[in-house]
């Protein structure tokens, strides 16, 4: 599941984030755009939150992400260190938007694998190659750009007598550049890495079952973006689509050709407006028992807590 957006705990929006994930009862959500801080205060204030609505979620865990944490570097050229632009992801301080994880069940921390210090060079293919030959990043760059804007992450999960491996990620934005498509070709990789990782390319090959779920900020019909990645990622035999969608009569087009009921997020419009963006993808051994988005049709919370809508999906362990 997913959710984006939260804010401090005396923030109302914190209320209607907590009330939702209460009556959505997940036993494990892969949580997108929670700040980080080294003792999982903000996270921890949020379970409690979500406690006192009626759904425990006793296991937390969470790493420092990308997100302003400084290069040291001037990445956007204005002259300045230091900014926002300026570090491995975007940030006005570090541990802004980062991830964390909550689950009814153990988080085995032992074995987490963390890539989100891996550099952006390291990937293999990496689009950092421009049409004319020259390359994208200096090398001056090359040798500190992460991969990851916020981060890429294995969280094995202890369910009863089964380790479920949930592969999370939180994505550039492919929009907010130049011609050079810097941020499009980020995220085209940030994406793609997750079908190195299942090649094997980042070591051992993650062991089924497995759920990938994040936000890969690209939809793969409408809006910017470089499309191939994530009809990559959703071709792939090794995952299945649950095709997760809005209750019927809710989703409105707004000019795209993509189903309306698959868009998790309500941009305002006309551009980029409502897109699909969080997927939830379990891996071909998972039976998938049902699957949707909880939107401000079905729960008025969700306008209160996030333009995005939690996804979810009821799997089957066998």
């Amino acid at each position: 599941m997913l959710l984006r957006d939260i804010l401090s705990e005396d923030d109302p929006q914190v209320e209607s984030v907590a009330r939702l994930i209460a009556r959505a009862t997940p036993d494990v959500i892969a949580l997108q755009g929670i700040d980080y801080d080294h003792d999982l205060i903000s996270a921890r204030a949020l379970v409690r939150r979500i406690s006192a609505h009626g759904h425990d979620l006793p296991h937390v865990f969470a790493l420092r992400p990308n997100t302003g944490m400084t290069t040291g570097l001037d990445l956007d050229g204005d002259g300045r260190k230091g900014r926002p632009k300026d570090a491995q992801g975007y940030g006005t301080f570090a541990g802004q938007g980062g991830m964390a994880v909550l689950s009814r069940f153990p988080v085995v921390t032992e074995d987490v694998r963390d890539f989100s210090d891996i550099l952006w060079r390291d990937m293999p293919e990496a689009l950092l190659r421009l049409e004319d030959g020259t390359t994208l990043l200096p090398d001056r760059v090359k040798k500190v750009q992460h991969l990851s804007t916020v981060g890429h992450w294995v969280v094995p999960v202890r369910i009863e007598d089964q380790t479920l491996r949930l592969l999370t990620f939180h994505a550039s934005p492919p929009v907010f550049d130049g011609p050079e498509d810097r941020n499009g070709r980020r995220n085209h990789d940030e994406i793609v890495f997750w079908l190195k990782y299942l090649d094997g390319a980042f070591g051992a090959r993650p062991q089924p079952p497995f759920v990938l779920a994040g936000d890969a900020n690209l939809d793969p019909i409408d809006g910017a973006g470089r499309k191939a990645a994530i009809r990559r990622l959703l071709a792939d035999d090794r995952m299945v689509d649950p095709k997760p969608m809005r209750p019927a009569g809710v989703a409105q087009g707004n000019g795209h050709d993509g189903d309306p009921r698959l868009d998790t997020v309500d941009w305002p419009g006309p551009d980029p407006g409502s897109l699909r963006v969080s997927y939830v993808l379990p891996s071909a051994d998972l039976e998938v028992l049902k699957a949707g988005i909880v939107t401000d049709a079905t729960n008025r919370s969700v306008e209160d807590a996030s333009r995005h809508g939690l996804v979810w999906v009821d799997l089957l362990l066998k």
